[in-house]
């Protein structure tokens, strides 16, 4: 008798537990670690906010708040989004969404440099600019800080007057003045091309880059990210990782015709995602569960407007993959792994 009423008291309080701290189930398999020497413990799968622009399908704004809110019910606690999503429409859209949401239930991570207008893309890294976007950002997203700021696409820069010398001696700067007045609470940078990253915290003054943000390169394709973890670690940088579909390119509903890798990575994605529609195994799950595998990179961001699609990531990242599918499928990439591409 006594052990059973022992056992009743641990389930009672195991699901005070439960009901008390995790709104959704998935939050008791959540896991959250400190964004490089932030303080803020984020989850290890986040919500990418640009599909609340109509990037890659027109969206309506009904379907991207309950995206929204399915995402932090499901335990993620970290927002990623940019004044360029849909030229400041993902901004907009999340800024309504997070209306309902209580502030301590979510960081956000918003950027500045690369901008829109009447379809036209927009560079501009200066540090008035820059500025005056960190607040224009806030009024989109109807908050009263921003907990990390970015330099968005630094390769873009490295194109322009002055190169990623001038992120370094203007744009981050700048960055560094909102973060004193406390209108920021953290600085980093974001790019597609891994060496950029490294240069630009190499020649920063030790402290200035707190996190780097950086896509299609910790994928079932292309790990690449792996390399540079212990040199980001060693400066004491967080590390985030996004599209763990590679933009699409692990993908049964195929290949958007926009994506710009070259034709034989294309191909290889291709027999590898029906490689395993045929063991059963969507790829995409496999991807999502691939990404979120690697402790040392903080967390993985996915991007949805559909919440059905926001719950099932939130799921698949909560599960081990099948590691010897893993080894299958990059077996069937074979020479197109760590391919990569120029950014657009």
């Amino acid at each position: 008798m006594l052990i059973f009423t022992f056992f009743c008291f641990i389930a009672f309080v195991m699901s005070s537990f439960i009901t008390t701290f995790a709104p959704n189930y998935t939050n008791i398999f959540m896991r959250y670690t400190e964004l490089g020497r932030t303080g803020m413990m984020i989850s290890h799968l986040s919500f990418g906010a640009s599909s609340l622009g109509s990037v890659f399908r027109e969206t309506k704004e009904s379907e991207s708040f309950r995206a929204v809110e399915a995402a932090i019910e499901g335990g993620i606690n970290f927002i990623d989004v940019s004044p360029y999503y849909g030229h400041y429409k993902a901004e907009t859209v999340l800024g309504k969404a997070l209306k309902n949401i209580p502030r301590d239930k979510y960081y956000i991570s918003t950027k500045v440099g690369r901008y829109g207008k009447d379809g036209v893309n927009i560079w501009d890294y200066s540090a008035q600019r820059a500025t005056d976007s960190v607040y224009e950002s806030m009024e989109r997203l109807g908050i009263d800080h921003i907990d990390l700021i970015n330099v968005h696409d630094v390769e873009f820069q490295a194109a322009l007057p002055g190169g990623l010398q001038k992120v370094v001696d203007e744009t981050l700067p700048a960055l560094l003045q909102l973060k004193e007045k406390g209108v920021v609470g953290h600085v980093g940078i974001t790019d597609l091309q891994l060496q950029n990253l490294k240069w630009v915290v190499e020649n920063s003054p030790e402290g200035t880059v707190e996190s780097v943000l950086s896509f299609c390169h910790h994928t079932l394709n292309d790990d690449a990210l792996a390399d540079y973890v212990g040199f980001f670690e060693q400066k004491g940088v967080g590390i985030i990782n996004a599209s763990p579909l590679s933009m699409g390119l692990l993908s049964q509903r195929g290949v958007p015709d926009w994506h710009p890798a070259p034709k034989p990575l294309v191909k290889a994605c291709q027999k590898a995602a029906e490689f395993c529609r045929e063991k059963g195994y969507p790829i995409e799950k496999l991807a999502v569960q691939y990404s979120v595998s690697f402790p040392r990179i903080t967390s993985t961001l996915f991007s949805s407007a559909n919440p059905d699609n926001v719950r099932r990531n939130i799921e698949w990242a909560n599960e081990e993959p099948d590691w010897e599918l893993v080894v299958q499928v990059k077996e069937i990439i074979g020479k197109q792994q760590r391919v990569t591409w120029a950014n657009s």
